[in-house]
């Protein structure tokens, strides 16, 4: 509509202006053009006022806008800001106590003074309380920024675990550095727009000379502008330093963890190559040496001779200087010997117990301190001693009446006393015995052969477990007698003759199979007529003088002899 208002009255002028000029149809701007001239210039200024607005408009936009990114998640701006209000408290202290000296200085003050020194007294306590609080911010408060992080101390790669370390430690410096070059580009990007904000300030200044709130804007930029500016040099002076510093380490850790690595691998192969070795060598003396206990020392001094090889291997691969070490050892172990007597012998006794393998967890193992037996199975081995549980056992039930204790034996005990163990390297089974008497007119050949029979039978799952285990195992120890079959034995003895049945039963539960053969022996046994048990008897002599001994023709004749 305005354009179109416009057009009818540029058009309406143009007719005017080429009308004759005359005193009758002349009008005001006919008769003085300059007027005419002046209000068509009016316009093009209005349209420049309208875009000046619209630009103060756009750039107040963006510096809003602006302004919000630097506010939301920028720890520089809020440094700053709490840098920048310490700093302000600051100087409302220093007024403040200049305020309060001239009052005080007043000798004689009015009732107005006095309230005035009051307020200004209580104005100044709350405003320390809030420096107190922004303390922090008084010195350099870029100072914890600006510090990169701690490098520590530099892990040294002498063996291949320490790899390990090493490569952990080479994360740890990256994720460091990267965390560090982070802040560097979060700096850089405040200040970007930092700049940014001054330019956009900068303009409106210039379009707008009378607004003093864009000029104390501009100034405070300019200052911020300034304390940034020698924070990021410093800082990007500090992160190139830190960089090439953390390279060199990254650098020598690398060079040094593929040297270790080479050195690992020629290590190993060596070991590997008298591994291999040693497994051909046992091989073919398994194959062509028929003789087992020749085997069984041979094969101890191929497991020693490795084991001293490996040793040396070991040391000369990761130890400069062997001799320092021994001595320092030498020293060591002296001292300990001394001062811990038991401790250092039963710590031996743990390396004997675990090396050797004499006893594991799990094992059923009989110890003997003075007149004491203890029969249990081994739950737990310590640096400095063994936990047993005791059991219900032939020896609980003969001798100590009593079960489940849990019993510490200290590992020293392996050098002193005596251990059993009931089921080494996988053995589960021991020979069991029952031991009953019968009378000598008894058939002595039947209750042998009911014996052997039911023995038989009820350890034949237990003799062939024990035969594949000892088989098994005579290629570590020298054993000649394998015989795993049941055996019964007879015995003259004073009241009559013993038979004694041996056979193999299960290692934690020898009672139950016992009870069970002992019954049906004596069932059997009381089933034949032949077959008479016996127990221990006297001869009583009557009317005779049992001071002298009888002649045996007058034993054996005596009526009045009682059994």
């Amino acid at each position: 509509m305005m354009h179109r208002f416009l057009s009818v009255s540029l058009f309406c002028s143009l007719l005017l202006w080429a009308a004759p000029a005359t005193e009758e149809n002349a009008t005001p701007a006919m008769l003085h053009p300059l007027h005419e001239v002046n209000q068509t210039a009016a316009q093009p200024a209005a349209g420049q006022k309208k875009l000046k607005t619209n630009r103060i408009n756009m750039l107040l936009m963006e510096k809003k806008v602006l302004e919000k990114k630097l506010l939301d998640n920028n720890i520089w701006s809020k440094i700053y800001s709490n840098y920048h209000v310490y700093q302000e408290l600051k100087k409302n202290e220093e007024k403040l106590n200049d305020k309060i000296n001239v009052l005080n200085r007043t000798h004689i003050r009015t009732a107005k003074e006095e309230r005035e020194l009051e307020q200004k007294i209580n104005e100044r306590e709350i405003l320390q309380g809030k420096l107190q609080l922004l303390r922090e911010y008084e010195k350099n408060p870029f100072k914890k920024f600006l510090t990169p992080p701690e490098i520590g101390e530099t892990p040294t790669v002498g063996n291949p675990f320490a790899v390990i370390s090493a490569l952990s430690y080479i994360k740890k410096l990256q994720s460091d550095q990267e965390e560090y070059a982070n802040r560097y580009r979060s700096l850089q990007t405040i200040m970007e727009k930092f700049m940014k904000r001054k330019r956009i300030l900068e303009e409106l200044t210039s379009l707008d000379k009378k607004n003093e709130h864009f000029k104390q804007e501009l100034k405070d930029s300019t200052e911020k502008i300034n304390t940034f500016i020698p924070i990021l040099e410093i800082f990007k002076t500090t992160q190139e330093v830190y960089d090439k510093k953390i390279d060199e380490i990254k650098l020598n850790l690398r060079a040094d963890i593929k040297k270790e690595m080479e050195k690992a691998t020629v290590t190993g192969g060596i070991i590997l190559f008298f591994v291999l070795l040693i497994f051909i060598i046992k091989y073919l003396v398994r194959r062509y040496m028929s003789d087992n206990e020749r085997f069984y020392t041979i094969n101890k001094a191929l497991n020693i001779t490795f084991a001293t090889l490996l040793i040396f291997i070991l040391l000369f691969a990761y130890i400069e200087n062997v001799s320092y070490l021994v001595t320092i050892l030498g020293f060591a172990s002296a001292g300990i010997a001394i001062a811990m007597k038991d401790w250092f012998m039963s710590i031996m006794g743990w390396f004997v117990i675990i090396i050797g393998g004499s006893i594991h967890v799990g094992d059923r193992v009989k110890f003997v301190r003075g007149n004491v037996e203890y029969v249990g199975d081994v739950v737990d081995i310590s640096l400095l001693r063994m936990t047993i549980q005791e059991d219900v056992t032939l020896t609980s039930y003969m001798h100590n009446r009593r079960a489940g204790r849990i019993i510490f034996v200290p590992n020293n005990f392996v050098f002193t006393d005596m251990i059993a163990n009931y089921s080494h390297a996988g053995l589960k089974t021991v020979w069991d015995g029952i031991d009953f008497m019968i009378t000598f007119d008894s058939n002595v050949s039947k209750a042998t052969s009911i014996t052997k029979e039911i023995v038989k039978k009820y350890s034949k799952g237990y003799t062939d477990i024990t035969r594949k285990q000892l088989n098994k195992l005579r290629s570590q120890y020298s054993m000649k007698n394998t015989n795993v079959e049941p055996r019964v034995y007879s015995f003259i003895e004073p009241y009559g003759i013993k038979v004694s049945a041996w056979y193999h039963t299960n290692a934690y539960a020898t009672l139950t199979l016992r009870s069970t053969i002992s019954s049906e022996i004596i069932e059997r046994l009381q089933a034949e007529k032949d077959i008479f048990l016996a127990f221990p008897t006297q001869s009583v002599y009557l009317d005779k003088d049992v001071r002298k001994p009888l002649p045996p023709e007058e034993i054996q004749d005596d009526e009045e002899t009682l059994v």
